[in-house]
């Protein structure tokens, strides 16, 4: 597989790892929003949130929790913005899910995940729940 993720979980390519475990790897962003900016990923391929296995769900979150609280501890952040971007829309670069958590400190001059999108939706939000819970 042709997967960047992938070779830097296999240990083919060189990064900086923070925490590894047998099912996920987190490491420092090469392209840092923040000081502490890690990416966590799965070591299973699994392109977004969806194709993720269910029993690899749990592992990954909790590395989430793990690492988050690692940074808070040791880079003292007044807070996180945590997410993944899924999808070319949402600007996914790498073909591999991963979450990032941006360490957020006073003046970094971010926003909040509110300010990813600004399109409101036209319909009434009873509309919209019915159509959601309606594919369940």
């Amino acid at each position: 597989m042709d997967c960047l993720f992938c070779k830097i979980a296999e240990k083919e390519i060189p990064s900086e790892i923070i925490y590894e475990d047998e099912n996920t790897v987190s490491f420092l962003d090469i392209h840092p929003r923040s000081l502490g900016h890690t990416v966590v990923i799965s070591k299973s391929h699994s392109e977004n949130i969806i194709d993720l296995p269910e029993n690899m769900v749990g592992p990954l979150f909790r590395s989430v929790k793990k690492v988050t609280s690692l940074i808070k501890k040791t880079l003292d952040p007044k807070g996180f913005t945590i997410g993944i971007n899924h999808g070319k829309i949402s600007d996914q670069v790498i073909d591999h899910l991963h979450v990032h958590i941006i360490p957020r400190y006073d003046g970094d001059k971010g926003s909040s995940i509110h300010s990813v999108v600004n399109n409101p939706p036209n319909e009434p939000i009873n509309e919209t729940v019915n159509r959601i819970k309606n594919g369940l």
